[in-house]
């Protein structure tokens, strides 16, 4: 039984996990997958072409002919953790193929690493199967290997990433994604659809819906009309929901910007037969005008907390979650004070923060007045302390409670669950020690909470 660190870094998916046993004789892949959930989605469907080609999925670098390393860029610390990545595999295994947002440096990457094989960019599915044919040539058996029942997953059985676009439009002075992702590009409505039905027929309970602003989707297809069995469905977030509410999975809301056209999807979180949890992950980023407006983020705090009430008072249940940045070029300790303010009247439920570091690349890096790493440590450990203190109050009032959670793992101590306010990983978890033995990862049972602590909380079955 564990629970979750507090200083988790939002951005991450969950670690990539590879259950297959290659066959004998069968080339094999192995894969390293850094960074978001976005990034980990990629990963799969690399990897189902590849499973679907005659290759098999190798877990650990021993067993692989190759290695794909998945990289991330968003922070220059993460852009050292893909290196040291990208080394370890060349160390241990030395065929190494390169992809993910770092991969749109090509010749960052080299200069550290000239003996990798190939380089390729995000999403670029094509030129990273093109690498792996020439450096381990398929040998498929088609009456085993080719054209596979579903896709190869990452996640445990019972939660799938469900990706509906590309790419951001948002031009924030921190932050190169979409310089590297490019503009946004949404997935046509029937197409995302058929993906959460295949995924929910193979026994998928939780959809988690991400991209890089999902409030966004199918801007950039003007809505567009699509069919869908026997209704008719725009490729636009509220009616997407909406269907995909529809599904036997819970359907989870990954990073939605507080556009107006947001407090749409707040009644389907409230009707008890819509499966669209009442969740929401909105990255706020700060609360001081003056700060967003540095960022070059919407400037509207005093609003967003108008909305939040609105929010609040059509669906009382709701779950918010965000991530903040503290010690951003110019920040005064006025400004700081302006966010733990805005914390206090805000009671977000779920809260992850970023201390603002350099981007190679970024806007931001040519602002004055850096804030000095001790301010910026400093702030960020104030910070986490006002969020710990809301999160521990919430957790609090919910013992007594009676919730629906579904089991992500079971040990000889616990059944580690989440409830509808918890994602995998990046949020708080509910044990159940006592009457676990014959639950299994999926399940989704009913419990009546018995105690809380700062993130986490027990129950039991009933």
């Amino acid at each position: 039984m564990t629970t979750n660190p507090p200083n988790l870094r939002p951005d991450l998916a969950p670690s990539a996990r590879i259950t297959e046993t290659p066959q004998s004789n069968q080339p094999t892949i192995g894969m390293v997958s850094l960074g978001c959930p976005k990034a980990l989605v990629d990963s799969e469907r690399i990897l189902t072409r590849l499973r679907a080609e005659g290759y098999g999925i190798s877990p650990d670098y021993a067993g692989a002919d190759a290695v794909i390393v998945n990289t991330c860029g968003f922070l220059d610390s993460a852009k050292a953790e893909s290196l040291d990545a990208i080394g370890e595999a060349l160390v241990e295994n030395g065929k190494v193929i390169v992809t993910g947002c770092l991969g749109a440096e090509p010749d960052y990457i080299r200069e550290h690493h000239p003996r990798i094989m190939a380089v390729t960019g995000p999403h670029q599915y094509e030129q990273v199967l093109d690498a792996v044919h020439a450096a381990v040539p398929p040998d498929p058996d088609p009456f085993v290997d080719l054209l596979p029942a579903s896709s190869v997953q990452l996640t445990p059985r019972h939660y799938s990433y469900l990706k509906i676009s590309e790419g951001c439009n948002h031009k924030c002075k921190f932050c190169i994604i979409p310089d590297m992702r490019g503009k946004l590009a949404s997935r046509p409505a029937h197409a995302v659809l058929r993906e959460a039905e295949k995924l929910v027929q193979n026994g998928v309970r939780e959809l988690l819906v991400i991209s890089q602003d999902t409030s966004a989707y199918g801007l950039d297809r003007k809505y567009d009309i699509n069919p869908w069995k026997d209704v008719e469905v725009r490729s636009h977030i509220t009616d997407l929901a909406r269907e995909l509410g529809q599904l036997d999975a819970w359907v989870r809301l990954h990073y939605v910007y507080p556009y107006p056209h947001v407090r749409d999807l707040i009644p389907l979180m409230a009707d008890a037969g819509c499966n669209v949890l009442p969740y929401l992950d909105i990255p706020f980023q700060h609360a001081h005008p003056d700060v967003l407006k540095r960022m070059a983020r919407p400037a509207a705090s005093a609003r967003t907390l108008d909305e939040i009430k609105a929010w609040r008072a059509i669906c009382p249940d709701i779950t918010l979650r965000s991530t903040f940045i503290v010690g951003y070029p110019g920040e005064t300790e006025s400004e700081f004070q302006t966010l733990l303010d805005w914390m206090d009247e805000a009671q977000l439920e779920r809260v992850g923060c970023f201390q603002y570091e350099n981007v190679d690349g970024a806007r931001s890096n040519d602002l004055p007045d850096h804030v000095p790493a001790e301010i910026k440590q400093e702030r960020w450990d104030r910070f986490m302390e006002k969020a710990q203190a809301i999160s521990e109050a919430k957790l609090r009032a919910k013992v007594g409670q009676t919730l629906e959670v579904i089991v992500d793992e079971v040990d000889d101590e616990a059944a580690t669950c989440r409830t509808k306010a918890d994602a995998p990983e990046i949020d708080g978890n509910l044990f159940i020690d006592e009457g676990f033995e014959n639950l299994k990862p999926g399940d989704i049972v009913t419990v009546e909470v018995d105690e809380a602590g700062e993130y986490d909380l027990w129950g039991k079955p009933v």
